[in-house]
Protein backbone atom coordinates (compact mmCIF):
# COMPACT_ATOMS: atom_id res chain seq x y z
CA UNK A 1 0.00 0.00 0.00
CA UNK A 2 1.08 3.58 -0.61
CA UNK A 3 0.45 6.69 1.47
CA UNK A 4 0.76 9.99 -0.41
CA UNK A 5 0.73 13.62 0.67
CA UNK A 6 2.16 16.70 -1.00
CA UNK A 7 5.58 16.88 0.69
CA UNK A 8 6.05 13.34 2.07
CA UNK A 9 7.61 14.96 5.09
CA UNK A 10 4.72 14.72 7.54
CA UNK A 11 1.31 13.10 7.14
CA UNK A 12 2.16 10.32 4.67
CA UNK A 13 5.33 9.47 6.60
CA UNK A 14 3.34 9.35 9.83
CA UNK A 15 0.71 7.11 8.25
CA UNK A 16 3.35 4.78 6.85
CA UNK A 17 5.16 4.58 10.18
CA UNK A 18 1.94 3.84 12.02
CA UNK A 19 0.89 1.20 9.48
CA UNK A 20 4.27 -0.53 9.56
CA UNK A 21 4.13 -0.61 13.34
CA UNK A 22 0.56 -1.94 13.50
CA UNK A 23 0.80 -4.39 10.59
CA UNK A 24 3.98 -5.99 11.90
CA UNK A 25 5.27 -6.90 8.45
CA UNK A 26 1.97 -8.29 7.13
CA UNK A 27 1.58 -5.35 4.72
CA UNK A 28 4.16 -3.77 2.41
CA UNK A 29 3.96 -0.05 3.16
CA UNK A 30 5.36 2.84 1.13
CA UNK A 31 5.01 6.60 1.23
CA UNK A 32 5.68 9.36 -1.28
CA UNK A 33 4.90 12.96 -2.13
CA UNK A 34 3.72 14.85 -5.18
CA UNK A 35 6.16 17.71 -4.39
CA UNK A 36 8.61 16.20 -1.87
CA UNK A 37 10.18 18.31 0.84
CA UNK A 38 13.88 18.05 1.63
CA UNK A 39 13.47 16.49 5.09
CA UNK A 40 11.05 14.81 7.48
CA UNK A 41 9.03 17.26 9.57
CA UNK A 42 10.72 17.23 12.98
CA UNK A 43 7.43 17.59 14.88
CA UNK A 44 5.90 14.71 12.92
CA UNK A 45 8.84 12.52 13.89
CA UNK A 46 8.67 13.69 17.52
CA UNK A 47 4.95 12.95 17.80
CA UNK A 48 5.53 9.37 16.61
CA UNK A 49 8.59 8.91 18.79
CA UNK A 50 6.30 9.67 21.77
CA UNK A 51 4.41 6.46 21.00
CA UNK A 52 7.46 4.34 20.21
CA UNK A 53 7.67 4.73 16.42
CA UNK A 54 10.82 6.09 14.77
CA UNK A 55 10.60 7.62 11.29
CA UNK A 56 13.80 9.67 11.54
CA UNK A 57 15.58 7.34 9.11
CA UNK A 58 13.05 8.07 6.37
CA UNK A 59 13.37 10.74 3.69
CA UNK A 60 10.82 12.41 1.40
CA UNK A 61 10.38 10.67 -1.95
CA UNK A 62 8.62 11.57 -5.19
CA UNK A 63 5.62 9.46 -6.18
CA UNK A 64 6.74 6.65 -8.51
CA UNK A 65 4.02 5.99 -11.12
CA UNK A 66 5.04 2.31 -11.28
CA UNK A 67 4.60 1.96 -7.51
CA UNK A 68 1.10 3.46 -7.83
CA UNK A 69 0.25 0.77 -10.41
CA UNK A 70 1.85 -2.01 -8.35
CA UNK A 71 0.05 -1.47 -5.03
CA UNK A 72 -3.52 -2.44 -4.23
CA UNK A 73 -4.40 0.64 -2.18
CA UNK A 74 -3.30 4.28 -2.39
CA UNK A 75 -4.30 6.66 0.40
CA UNK A 76 -3.96 10.38 -0.30
CA UNK A 77 -3.73 12.42 2.89
CA UNK A 78 -4.84 16.03 2.99
CA UNK A 79 -6.08 18.46 0.37
CA UNK A 80 -2.84 19.41 -1.39
CA UNK A 81 -1.79 16.19 -3.13
CA UNK A 82 -3.54 14.96 -6.25
CA UNK A 83 -3.01 11.76 -8.22
CA UNK A 84 -4.83 10.48 -11.28
CA UNK A 85 -6.75 7.25 -10.64
CA UNK A 86 -5.18 4.02 -11.89
CA UNK A 87 -7.37 1.12 -13.04
CA UNK A 88 -7.12 -1.80 -10.64
CA UNK A 89 -5.80 0.29 -7.75
CA UNK A 90 -8.10 1.36 -4.93
CA UNK A 91 -7.79 5.05 -4.08
CA UNK A 92 -8.89 6.63 -0.82
CA UNK A 93 -8.67 10.31 0.11
CA UNK A 94 -8.38 11.15 3.79
CA UNK A 95 -9.32 14.75 4.57
CA UNK A 96 -7.21 14.70 7.69
CA UNK A 97 -7.66 16.95 10.69
CA UNK A 98 -5.84 20.27 10.34
CA UNK A 99 -5.65 21.79 13.83
CA UNK A 100 -3.79 24.86 12.52
CA UNK A 101 -7.12 25.97 11.01
CA UNK A 102 -8.32 26.22 14.62
CA UNK A 103 -5.22 28.08 15.81
CA UNK A 104 -3.48 24.99 17.23
CA UNK A 105 0.20 24.75 16.32
CA UNK A 106 3.46 23.10 17.36
CA UNK A 107 3.66 19.68 18.94
CA UNK A 108 0.05 19.93 20.15
CA UNK A 109 -1.07 20.25 16.51
CA UNK A 110 1.07 17.31 15.47
CA UNK A 111 -0.29 15.08 18.23
CA UNK A 112 -3.84 15.76 17.03
CA UNK A 113 -2.83 15.01 13.44
CA UNK A 114 -1.07 11.82 14.61
CA UNK A 115 -4.11 10.65 16.55
CA UNK A 116 -6.45 11.32 13.60
CA UNK A 117 -4.18 9.39 11.23
CA UNK A 118 -3.72 6.57 13.77
CA UNK A 119 -7.49 6.10 14.02
CA UNK A 120 -7.79 5.89 10.24
CA UNK A 121 -4.84 3.50 9.92
CA UNK A 122 -6.40 1.22 12.55
CA UNK A 123 -9.65 1.19 10.57
CA UNK A 124 -7.85 0.47 7.29
CA UNK A 125 -5.61 -2.36 8.50
CA UNK A 126 -8.22 -5.18 8.49
CA UNK A 127 -9.16 -4.27 4.90
CA UNK A 128 -5.51 -4.31 3.84
CA UNK A 129 -4.87 -7.73 5.32
CA UNK A 130 -7.59 -9.04 3.00
CA UNK A 131 -6.54 -7.23 -0.18
CA UNK A 132 -2.87 -6.27 -0.41
CA UNK A 133 -0.33 -7.95 -2.62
Amino acid sequence: MLFVCAKNGGKSQMAAGLMRHLAGGEVDVYSAGTKPATAINALSAESLREIGIDITGESPKLVDPQRVRDVDVVVILGREAELAPVPGTEFQVWDTDEPSERGIDGIERMRLVRDDIATRVNQLLPHLKETVR
